[in-house]
């Protein structure tokens, strides 16, 4: 079974690869940054790669990015992602895609080699394997709002309506004081901070229609 590995830290690497090689596995390429990875996809083809997440030379989602475009070159090629870090947007898109085995492991949780090794192949298989921490971290950040009390989603819905603090407040019968430190909270509760360059009131209903 054929293998190429993107991962920046040497010993990570040289482990990976000598755990695979000795499961009768063959490392065909193993790469160190972002712009070497999606070529050695797309040339070796192989039946499973393992990614990280963070790759230079920006560190942010590289690995990612390439393999989501490696998936749209290679329809269906599997992709194991093994990362410390849990990339929501473009980790959604990948798992998505519902062509071909997916995974996407955390490393400070995998602590039996043999039942990485079973993941690697399962999702070769055309299988998946999650780790339960990276669906709880994606379910959480696509539910957002569930962090809002019942009345500040009913004011956040009447945002999305379009409707002013006055407005608001008397179709909730309170006043426009009330209206005002709900919104407040919404804001805090969202993380979105005061900003120059961003409307919160806007951000904040796209939140709701998305959520």
């Amino acid at each position: 079974m054929r293998v190429v590995i993107a991962e920046d830290l040497a010993l990570l690497r040289d482990g990976l690869t000598r755990i695979l090689e000795a499961f009768e596995f063959t490392v065909v390429a193993a790469v160190d940054n972002g712009p070497a990875l999606l070529p050695a996809l797309v040339e070796h083809r192989p039946d499973v790669a393992i990614v990280d997440v963070r790759l230079p030379p920006t560190f942010t989602d590289e690995g990612l990015q390439a393999a989501i475009a490696a998936r749209t070159e290679v329809p269906g090629m599997p992709i194991l992602i093994l990362s410390q870090h849990v990339e929501p947007l473009y980790a959604r898109e990948l798992l998505t895609d519902r062509t071909g085995g997916i995974g996407y492991l955390l490393k400070d949780r995998v602590s039996n080699v043999a039942q990485f090794v079973d993941a690697v192949r399962r999702v070769a298989g055309g299988g998946t394997a999650l780790d339960p921490e990276v669906v709880s971290q994606l379910l959480a950040r696509r539910e957002p709002l569930a962090v809002l009390t019942a009345r500040e989603r009913e004011v956040l819905g009447q945002m999305a309506e379009g409707r002013s603090n006055a407005a608001i407040a008397g179709k909730l019968f309170v006043t426009e004081k009330a209206v005002s430190k709900h919104i407040n909270n919404i804001f805090t509760k969202l993380g979105m901070a005061q900003s120059d360059d961003d409307n919160r009131r806007v951000l904040a209903v796209l939140t709701y229609l998305n959520g």
